[in-house]
């Protein structure tokens, strides 16, 4: 076979393997049954080696890829002598591979002829797994016992066949157990297409041949990697940031890192980061190892395959007992808000040595708003709102208006599908004007959501951030707006906490305004042009081009539902 065949058979299997988890994806996407898989798209999908090694990801949350090689060493140190066919193992302890309880990791392994070929690996977020709290995500619970259901790497199938005290075990200690299910069928559907699609392009390839090929890919990923980080320049760049609520008072809570580049390879040091804190924002250090790799990928030329390869020349050191890497069994159920911190700390590091690729900080995070209780039926509901806000400006750009960061490529729930399925109103929803981190290029501007409760009583869970905190911008940038939230009842209006939970009831309703982007350069150099198209769209006024801090007067905008 010639040179320009095996580069060929070599890019077509590449493209193959990606067009296959991409496919298990859409397969979650379309069967899932809960709005956080279907309208969010919470969920990642991957394909691994016989040796456990992710080879290829699809549609997937950056946050979610790095705790992938964690969830399969837990599985092959549980499953010491192999699985069998039709075997599907599940798990979401973050202290054994996991990341937090709501994310659950299907995985499947592909047989041939007695003769292990690859696993697929399939995680989603799931509306509840039980715990104190409705939606099983809230930042006030102070240890893993609280939050929810926790699963080991245990079989959920055997040989084909669901194990049935498994899934009596799950569905009797969450409170949507159809919902669970029928989210957890649809991923094992998801793996099972994975499987399948291995399967046939090793009978293609042959045994060896597949081996081979996969071996390349990962040999392809960690040259592209160390090419693109050879063109950085090498240094050692450090960068504090912080988290402004600690899941349980209104505590700064500080992020350091110190980034290392040299010789292709870079490095990240979290010493000077925060001691674990009673709330559940702390994180697991395969949640830290992802939020790194996120950083790096978002850095790299866009051709640069993410896969084990790609993980290998990527170090991380944290110190065990900190924020960034819990010990047991600190709560980690709103571990989220950390991560995206730790990207943005890592931007900041890195901003001087790449101010052609680096960003201004965005929205500090998507905004969790979940409220659980019962309809007027006595049927249970649990109401998942993730308002995804706005990035900084880029290099060159303005910021995204309205998009969800980097860190998790999730999207906004459309207001139909909300009103529909749960008992809530949704009375506005849209951008903020003058919110944005003025510079030569805007962020993204603020996102504003009004959520009125139409059920008699109910839990109401709040994750956000940035609201004291502001996003920075850079090379002369403004920072961007703070987020708010309040609380309308009875005619009285009260700014929350970052982070609560608390009883809501009938009338309620919860507004909130996430933080902008911050801009880049100062605003004296913005173009004339640009200043025109935001005032043709409204996202500036003629009599305010800078940043504001605060949230707009809340007013009654309802809709026809």
């Amino acid at each position: 076979m010639s040179e320009l065949d095996e580069l060929l058979r070599f890019d077509v299997l590449r493209t193959e393997l990606q067009a296959l988890a991409d496919e298990m994806a859409i397969r979650l996407m379309r069967s899932s049954f809960s709005a956080v898989i279907r309208d969010f798209l919470d969920f990642s999908t991957v394909l691994c080696d016989a040796d456990g090694r992710v080879i290829a990801q699809g549609f997937a949350l950056p946050l979610h890829l790095g705790a992938i090689p964690r969830a399969m060493e837990a599985l092959r140190a549980r499953f010491v002598e192999g699985l069998d066919p039709g075997d599907v193992v599940v798990l979401n302890d973050p202290y054994g591979g996991g990341m937090h309880l709501p994310d659950l990791f299907v995985m499947a392994p592909a047989h041939a002829a007695g003769r292990l070929v690859g696993y697929a690996v399939c995680v989603a977020h799931h509306a509840d797994v039980g715990g104190r709290v409705p939606g099983g995500a809230a930042a006030d619970s102070r240890e893993i016992f609280e939050e929810g259901l926790r699963l080991p790497a245990v079989k959920l199938y055997a040989a084909g066949r669901v194990v049935a005290d498994v899934e009596r075990l799950i569905k009797a200690n969450v409170r949507l157990p159809e919902v669970l299910w029928k989210d957890l069928s649809a991923q094992v559907a998801s793996c099972r297409s994975g499987t399948e699609g291995l399967l046939e392009l090793e009978r293609r390839y042959g045994a060896q041949g597949f081996a081979e090929q996969c071996e390349r890919l990962l040999s392809h990923s960690r040259r592209s990697l160390r090419a693109a980080v050879s063109s950085w320049p090498d240094g050692v760049y450090e960068y504090e940031d912080f988290e402004d609520n600690d899941g349980l008072s209104e505590r700064i809570v500080p992020i350091h890192v110190r980034v290392t580049v040299r010789a292709g390879r870079i490095s990240f040091d979290f010493a000077g980061t925060s001691p674990q804190v009673a709330g559940s924002i702390n994180c697991t250090l395969s949640f830290t190892e992802s939020a790194c790799y996120a950083a790096v990928r978002a850095l790299c030329p866009p051709d640069v395959p993410v896969n084990q390869g790609f993980f290998d020349d990527i170090i991380v050191h944290a110190e065990p007992g900190t924020l960034v890497h819990a010990r047991f069994p600190a709560g980690v159920a709103a571990r989220g808000v950390i991560g995206y911190r730790i990207i943005e700390t890592i931007f900041g590091a890195l901003a001087a040595a790449l101010p052609d690729s680096v960003p201004a900080a965005g929205d500090g995070g998507t905004t969790g708003i979940r409220i659980g209780g019962f309809r007027e039926d006595g049927t249970r509901f649990q109401f998942n709102d993730i308002v995804c806000g706005s990035w900084g400006a880029r290099p060159g750009l303005d910021g995204l208006d309205g998009a969800a960061g980097i860190a998790s490529n999730i999207s906004n729930r459309p207001i139909e599908s909300a009103e529909r399925e749960d008992p809530v109103r949704i009375h506005a929803y849209g951008l903020v004007a003058d919110s944005a981190g003025a510079g030569r290029f805007r962020g993204g501007l603020a996102v504003r959501r009004v959520v009125e409760l139409l059920a008699t009583e109910a839990t109401l869970q709040l994750r956000s951030h940035r609201n004291r905190t502001r996003p920075y911008g850079l090379l002369g940038g403004e920072p961007g707006s703070l987020s708010a939230t309040y609380l309308l009842r009875d005619g009285v209006r009260v700014q929350l906490p970052a982070k609560t939970t608390l009883r809501v009831r009938r009338g309620d309703v919860i507004e909130h305004v996430t933080a902008s982007g911050g801009g880049i350069g100062p605003v004296s150099q913005r173009s004339a042009d640009l200043i025109a198209a935001d005032l043709a769209d409204e996202k500036v006024t003629t009599t305010h081009h800078g940043v504001t801090n605060g949230s707009p007067l809340l007013r009654e905008e309802a809709h026809e539902s």
